[in-house]
């Protein structure tokens, strides 16, 4: 039986454990381009121990951004950067991911500590936001965006494989394609944020076509050996839920056919008026495992799962294959660690660098 620190192989790739930090956006980007503040943060985490650590939301165009300050790969100039950041994660035991994303209708936005709102029209930091339809999320992002042309479609898809095809460039082993909240892939997929008429709206075929030839584009230049991963949003808490889900594992079943290996389950939020059970531990662990078992993937998830017992228990009962673990890193870089003392792993000292692991266990025991 699979615990939180057995090893985990997906493709040519092989976790330590179960544990992955999952992309957390740091919003300390300018143009695109990473900084000391990523190599340094990315670098602590890796060697806290987790298996696997997903660098942040990772724009494919400037306009894909949630915010000016996020990072991109829109451009080779931005691959030198992250390659470190990669060499970096590696170097520390952990395998180095990354999430390419495009925001849609949610981006050109503040960063959260600066409003969290959108960028008014005036101001020049601001861009026109495109998505499926001319809808406004609502609330403090109420910019209206732009309907995509199908000339439009067409070069985010493009977009998509050629920042794939940069990030492999930078040295990372795992893809991850930003799928979920409200973005740009997760909007074509809902009825509530898409209404087109033509061969990308309506129908649930036709509501899937966009995420499924993005898929597509990547796949063809993403190597075949290497995880091709989605953050995907099953469930918006809308009160239709069982019918949100049931279409979107019949998504994931297709995605999986067009050569998915691994789903991140998370929730929608494409509409802003949702009941989303926040003080449930683990509550999107159920729906990771019927997805898991009706769709046929590997999966993952995160919310409410970094408490020690639980964690280990959701991978334990196979309700997930990985457990992402963000805020608690953020907390403490060595959670991972600390998970490994709670669980009474033996020598939990083995996951940390030896510099760390060396004196740790040499006085263990022995006051500070």
């Amino acid at each position: 039986m699979p615990n939180l620190f057995s090893p985990f192989t997906l493709k040519d790739v092989s976790l330590r454990n179960r544990i992955a930090i999952p992309p957390m956006c740091q919003y300390s980007a300018q143009d695109g381009l990473s900084n000391d503040w990523h190599q340094i943060h990315y670098a602590g985490l890796a060697r806290g121990g987790a298996g696997l650590v997903i660098v942040e939301a990772t724009a494919v165009s400037p306009e894909g951004r949630i915010s000016p300050e996020d990072l991109g790969l829109w451009s080779d100039d931005h691959i030198e950067g992250l390659a470190r950041i990669a060499a970096s994660i590696k170097a520390a035991g952990a395998v180095p991911g990354i999430q390419i994303a495009h925001a849609g209708r949610k981006a050109s936005a503040n960063r959260p500590w600066d409003g969290d709102d959108h960028i008014p029209e005036s101001d020049p930091r601001g861009w026109q936001t495109i998505a499926p339809s001319a809808i406004a999320y609502g609330e403090n992002l109420s910019r209206v965006p732009r309907a995509m042309t199908l000339a439009d479609i067409e070069r985010v898809k493009a977009d998509f494989a050629a920042a794939a095809r940069r990030a492999r460039q930078a040295g990372f082993e795992w893809l991850e394609l930003h799928y979920a909240h409200g973005y740009l892939a997760q909007s074509f997929f809902s009825a509530h944020s898409n209404q087109r008429d033509d061969q990308y709206g309506g129908s649930l075929e036709g509501r899937s076509r966009f995420p499924l030839e993005t898929l597509a584009a990547v796949r063809e230049v993403w190597p075949e050996n290497l995880p091709l991963t989605a953050r995907f949003g099953v469930i918006e808490y809308d009160g239709r839920d069982e019918d949100t889900v049931a279409e979107s594992i019949e998504l994931i079943r297709n995605m999986r056919k067009g050569g998915l290996d691994l789903l991140n389950v998370s929730a929608n939020f494409v509409i802003p008026d949702v009941n989303i059970p926040w003080a449930t531990p683990a509550f999107l662990a159920p729906l990771a495992e019927r997805v898991r078992r009706e769709a046929g993937l590997p999966v993952a998830s995160a919310w409410g799962i970094d408490d020690p017992q639980i964690a280990n228990r959701v991978v334990e009962d196979e309700q997930m294959d990985l457990v992402m673990i963000g805020r608690a890193h953020l907390a403490d870089p060595h959670y991972t660690f600390s998970l490994a003392k709670t669980l009474e792993q033996p020598r939990p000292t083995w996951i940390l660098p030896a510099p760390y692991a060396h004196w740790l266990e040499r006085y263990r025991g022995a006051a500070a």
